[in-house]
C-alpha cells in the first residue's frame, strides 16, 4: 500500500530555512516523479516543485524559484524539499505526492498525498 510520510516542518523566522523530507514506501519509489504542493488557510492547494524519477527533469512554482529546491534519494525513498530565505506568504501545510508517470509538472495528475506538515514563517 502507498505511503508518503512527511516530516521537518516548523516555525522559522523570514528569512530562514528549512528542509522538509518525505519518506515513500508501498509502491517502486525510483519509477514515479514525486511533487510539493502547500496549502494555505482559505487558499487551493498548490503545485510548489516536482521532480522526474531520476531528478533530471525539475519543475518549481515561479515564486519559489531560486529559494526552494527539490531533491530526491532513490536509496532511501525520500525525496526533499530546502526551503530558504522562506517568507509568511509560504506559510501553509505543505504535502508531498506521487506522481501517476516518471514525471512530476504542474499539469500532471497525482495520485497519492501525505498527511501534510506544518511550515509557519513568521515576520
Amino acid at each position: 500500500q502507498v505511503q508518503l510520510a512527511e516530516s521537518g516542518g516548523g516555525l522559522v523566522q523570514a528569512g530562514g530555512s528549512l528542509r522538509l523530507s518525505c519518506a515513500a514506501s508501498g509502491y517502486t519509489f525510483s519509477a514515479y516523479g514525486m511533487g510539493w504542493f502547500r496549502q494555505a488557510p482559505g487558499k487551493e492547494r498548490e503545485f510548489v516543485a516536482g521532480i522526474s524519477w531520476s531528478g533530471a527533469d525539475i519543475t518549481y512554482k515561479n515564486s519559489v524559484k531560486g529559494r526552494f529546491s527539490i531533491s530526491r534519494d532513490n536509496a532511501k525513498n525520500s525525496v526533499y524539499l530546502q526551503m530558504n530565505s522562506l517568507k509568511p506568504e509560504d506559510t501553509a501545510v505543505y504535502y508531498c505526492a506521487k506522481g501517476r508517470t516518471g514525471y512530476a509538472r504542474l499539469g500532471d495528475s497525482y495520485q497519492y498525498w501525505g498527511q501534510g506538515t506544518q511550515v509557519t514563517v513568521s515576520s
